[in-house]
């Protein structure tokens, strides 16, 4: 016996989703068909819908709802010190601990050529703007501390190199192979604190 077409739907779509494989979003499914009233689940279809109406900073690729985010745009912060993440997640990682307090650059990922993410694929060409307009004194790179990550990072370094600009790597109290958004906010700041110039 087969589900009714509109849970099968709802299964098919929510398993779609980062880690929820079919039984997880069969569960989902189940939870809201029998747990949701109809205007709770208009209101969860609305949401859906309204997070589309979020851009993407022009001057970092945070997520903003305007032009340009609200670190961007935030008079307090340093300018001249931009620290380059790969997600916007590792973004939000970084500002829980309420200690930095420069500006920040996405990357959008990382190098990977076995999962076909290259050079051009990436936001780099506006973060070496920036170094050109001399807008920037010290570039952080806090890319993860996997391969991946790593070479960014090193790419990101050779590019950057004819430039008179400090750059430095997180330090990594972080352990190699993990990521920065599983990572508990005192060893980010502990990382954050140790980084240095990146040889």
């Amino acid at each position: 016996m087969k589900y009714p077409k509109p849970l099968l739907t709802l299964i098919d779509e929510l398993s779609r989703l980062p880690s929820v494989g079919k039984k997880t979003a069969e569960r989902y499914a189940i939870h809201i068909f029998q747990k949701f009233s109809k205007e709770e689940c208009e209101k969860l279809a609305q949401a859906v819908v309204d997070v589309k109406s979020i851009g993407v900073c022009k001057s970092c690729g945070n997520i903003c709802e305007g032009e340009i985010c609200s670190i961007c745009s935030d008079p307090e912060r340093d300018k001249n010190v931009v620290m380059v993440v790969e997600t916007i997640k590792d973004l939000f990682v970084m500002e829980n601990i309420n200690e930095y307090r420069g500006i920040y650059h996405v990357l959008g990922g990382a190098i990977s050529f076995a999962k076909g993410i290259g050079i051009d694929d990436l936001n780099i060409s506006s973060l070496i703007e920036k170094v050109k307009n001399n807008e920037v004194n010290e570039i952080i790179l806090a890319t993860n501390a996997t391969l991946e990550g790593e070479t960014t990072a090193r790419y990101i370094k050779a590019l950057l190199s004819d430039y008179d600009i400090n750059i430095t790597r997180i330090a990594h109290g972080l352990p190699v192979g993990g990521d920065l958004a599983y990572a508990d906010e005192m060893t980010i700041l502990k990382a954050l604190e140790g980084r240095k110039k990146y040889e």
